[in-house]
């Protein structure tokens, strides 16, 4: 019976294991404090590096998906001879006929600049091009007017522009007023709308488009197309990409080049992880750098309280009683700065995904993985001071008060 009351009266309680392992956390706040800045700086780190790749990620995905992936470009390649080659008049009417392609738009290169004026030294260009545009580009390519309107049957004759997205901001047109205009090739060209930014079609962004017949009649176009925009069913993608070349070009099918750039955008997504081993590795650095204090901070702690230790162990306090103490205290020491730590890095993804426009999206094994280091990082940083403090006999220890 004495034996049996002896077990346990020694056995250590969670309740009371919860309140001995809070007892140097609760004394020495500041000291505490700054060990668990280390551990929360590094998960941080992570959390925010994984949340913003994440995030971007999404976010690109997402407008893919919405944009669709079965949209294809056949552009006018290069000769054997390395000269640009040139697209048949024909080609997108070849194309329309293969069975599984929806829709086809097409534009051509025109020869010249585009200025906000003609006082603008012709060698501020501002990467603009000149293109004509068929009337169905938009919705073949994702894009919608976001100013005034877009060419129509009537408009694409006269000299009558609509601004890519990227072509309206180098030019420092906002909106479209009545009689905006714009000095295009040696002419006053009427702006009559400005266009949203086109993901899948990025030369568009950079265009100054006018209409086929426009173009032929004031700009000296030559009716050949350069880009040619096709839809194809979702299941026949690959089938369509490969009959492209020959049907755009029979004669010579090698001069012609066919790209998906959806496939372009999805190879864009994946590299927004590029870097996220380096930084992930400086996380790991400030982890590192957060176990040396808290180990230090454990270390100090056996030290400082020698004589609770040895009052403890005097009182019946087993070896495992002050292992599992200091044990303990560690891991709740590393685990409040991991846990501080992911609320900044899950705040850090929300405020720059929110600036961006982008989805939050924090991954499980960012938060997860951030904890679940910080506890194991705590244990480890906590394992030698605890043997060490377990160790400790009670005479010695009580010798020290």
């Amino acid at each position: 019976m004495t034996d049996t009351a002896t077990l346990e009266v020694r056995k250590l309680r969670p309740s009371d294991l919860g309140r001995l392992s809070t007892v140097g956390l609760r004394t020495r706040k500041l000291r505490a404090g700054l060990s668990a800045l280390g551990i929360a700086i590094g998960v941080a780190a992570i959390v925010a590096v994984l949340g913003l790749s994440s995030s971007a990620s999404a976010g690109l995905l997402n407008e893919i998906s919405s944009l669709g992936t079965n949209l294809l470009v056949v552009q006018n390649g290069q000769t054997r001879f390395g000269q640009t080659a040139e697209l048949p008049k024909a080609a997108p009417a070849m194309i329309a006929r293969i069975n599984p392609v929806t829709s086809v738009e097409e534009t051509g290169s025109v020869t010249g600049n585009a200025y906000r004026s003609p006082l603008i030294p012709t060698i501020d260009t501002n990467a603009l091009s000149i293109a004509t545009s068929s009337l169905g580009l938009l919705h073949t390519v994702g894009t919608t007017v976001a100013q005034g309107s877009y060419l129509n049957a009537a408009t694409a004759r006269e000299p009558v522009a609509v601004l890519g997205a990227a072509a309206a901001q180098r030019l420092g047109i906002d909106r479209v007023f009545p009689g905006e205009r714009i000095w295009a090739d040696n002419m006053w060209f009427y702006v009559a709308g400005i266009l949203k930014p086109a993901v899948l079609a990025p030369a568009v962004d950079s265009s100054v488009l006018v209409g086929f017949p426009a173009a032929e009649h004031y700009l000296g176009f030559d009716g050949h197309p350069t880009t040619i925009y096709v839809r194809a069913q979702s299941g026949h993608v690959d089938a369509v990409d490969n009959l492209l070349g020959a049907t755009a070009n029979p004669q010579n099918p090698n001069e012609v080049d066919v790209s998906q750039p959806s496939a372009a955008l999805v190879a864009q997504a994946d590299a927004q992880g590029a870097f996220d081993d380096l930084f992930l590795g400086l996380g790991a650095v400030a982890l590192l750098v957060g176990a040396v204090g808290v180990a230090n901070i454990m270390i100090i702690s056996v030290l400082e309280r020698r004589s609770e230790i040895g009052l403890r162990r005097a009182l019946g306090a087993t070896k495992g009683h002050i292992r599992v103490q200091f044990l303990a205290e560690a891991v709740l020491l590393a685990l409040l700065g991991g846990a501080f730590g992911v609320g900044i890095g899950v705040l850090a993804t929300a405020v720059y995904a929110s600036s961006r426009h982008e989805l939050v999206v924090i991954p499980v094994l960012a938060w997860a993985g951030g904890i679940g280091a910080a506890i194991l990082i705590g244990a480890v940083a906590g394992l030698w001071p605890a043997l060490r403090a377990a160790r400790m006999s009670p005479t010695q220890a009580l010798w020290s008060m």
